[in-house]
């Protein structure tokens, strides 16, 4: 039965094989030889993985087999002058001045871009273009950090990607303004499948806001496939802001993996809205001393929608602290899932790590299944953990409603007070505003619905 079982994973294999053979041949004159090594490597990682089931442990709750029964298309390259900048507008964030770097498929648009005056030293483009250029640097980290050998779609990503974003923020530079990534998905065909691959270093004593969202213009059933190294190194301090908000006929694949070096502080924040299924794969690894890293989360489900957040947080050094705050909203039939893991290594004594899980079901269909860890091997340590499932608060509604709020005004509120804990914390105005608004669009057409 274990042969008969991987046989079909190598058959269902053999058209993404075909198509990476496809382009391996158009790309083996472009781009250092390193990342051609890399690419065939990931390939035969995939090739024995095959796609998760939910036979494994870490993917028990999101079902990712219709992604594996698609006809698997990667995206072609972008066509200058397809897309006007007005039909972009409304995915940018007002306000908001800074970088906007585009990527239409995963692929750079550089007339849908806008690139303030440079600042001196920082390189903000499209990856392919970077390593096309001969950037230095690049071998050392891209690759490095996301494990293609464990998980099949960094493995697909890495055999795949053709572009993304590549920053460097050059030591000792602050940069006043954030940088928005900003990927758009067109493809009208059914398995349509972007690849981006992005590569943000900061620099020793460098300090960045980066935002990173994913919207669709096309309600084809097309997957996103997407990897984000981030590398901070000592002194650095950044904030990522990743917001997705496709269709709901895509699917969202993602993993965001952070290395930090010492001294160095990390504020993520994660939102996911859209999507038929949205899986969010962040792991950070604390490799240094004094290191301070916060992850926050905020995720809305309604319909048949699944979301899950899977976190890991390696605490290899010792003085270090991290904080998780994840809050999930969630309707109709709606599943989520919240999977967190905070491991001390046995060197890393003095590690002060808090996990915090909350979630809203409005709905008794709606699900929530969700698994806080801690896997301890220091004996010096502050640790805490816990996660609450529960439904909105009668008494403040009964509250609300007793002051001449409607019904449906009074959950509004309430749930909006309940997402805004965690919106509040992003410190780019123009951003949390656009949230708010996705917030009220969100509520709307709930509202609507249930009328």
């Amino acid at each position: 039965m274990i042969q008969t079982a991987k046989t079909s994973e190598f058959e269902k294999a053999d058209p993404i094989l075909s198509a990476f053979d496809q382009l391996e041949k158009r790309l083996s004159q472009k781009g250092p030889a390193w990342v051609h090594l890399v690419r065939r490597a990931a390939i035969s990682h995939f090739a024995e993985l095959g796609f998760p089931t939910t036979k494994d442990e870490e993917w028990k709750y999101t079902n990712v087999a219709p992604i594996a029964e698609l006809a698997f298309r990667p995206t072609g390259p972008y066509a200058p002058g397809s897309l006007m900048p007005g039909s972009i507008e409304e995915f940018t964030f007002a306000g908001l001045r800074g970088q906007r770097l585009v990527f239409i498929n995963g692929h750079y648009a550089p007339d849908l871009s806008s690139v303030v005056p440079p600042v001196d030293g920082l390189q903000a483009g499209s990856l392919a273009t970077a390593l096309h250029g001969g950037v230095t640097g690049l071998e050392k980290h891209l690759a490095r950090y996301a494990r293609y050998n464990e998980n099949a779609f960094v493995a697909l990503n890495t055999a795949f990607f053709q572009d993304g974003a590549c920053i460097v923020i050059p030591a000792q530079q602050v940069l006043e303004e954030p940088i928005h990534l900003l990927f758009i998905a067109t493809a009208q065909d059914a398995g349509a499948t972007a690849c981006p691959r992005n590569l943000i270093i900061a620099q020793e004593e460098s300090q960045a806001k980066i935002i990173e969202s994913y919207v669709s213009l096309a309600d084809a059933t097309h997957v996103t496939n997407a990897v984000t190294e981030l590398v901070l190194e000592a002194g650095a301090k950044v904030e990522h802001c990743k917001i997705q908000n496709e269709s709901c006929n895509a699917w969202h694949i993602a993993t965001i993996e952070a290395h930090l070096g010492r001294n160095c502080q990390l504020l993520s924040h994660s939102v996911s809205i859209g999507a038929r299924l949205a899986r969010n794969n962040i792991n950070v690894t604390l490799d240094a001393e004094r290191i301070e890293a916060t992850l926050n989360g905020l995720y809305l489900g309604k319909g048949g929608q699944l979301v899950d957040h899977h976190t890991a947080i390696c605490h290899a050094q010792p003085h270090c602290q991290s904080h998780e705050h994840y809050h999930g909203v969630l309707d109709g039939h709606a599943q989520g899932v919240f999977n967190g893991k905070i491991f001390v290594r046995p060197e890393a004594q003095k590690t002060d790590a808090k996990q915090t899980n909350r979630n809203l079901l409005l709905s008794q269909e709606a699900a929530i299944n969700t698994k806080p860890q801690l896997e301890i091997f220091a004996d010096d340590v502050k640790c805490t953990h816990g996660a609450t499932v529960g439904q909105l608060d009668e008494e403040a509604l009964f509250y609300l409603r007793a002051r001449g709020i409607g019904l449906d005004a009074a959950r509004q509120m309430l749930i909006w007070a309940f997402a805004s804990d965690i919106l509040d914390r992003i410190s780019m105005e123009p951003v949390r505003k656009h949230l708010d608004q996705l917030l009220l669009r969100w509520f709307a057409r709930k509202v609507k619905k249930a009328s």
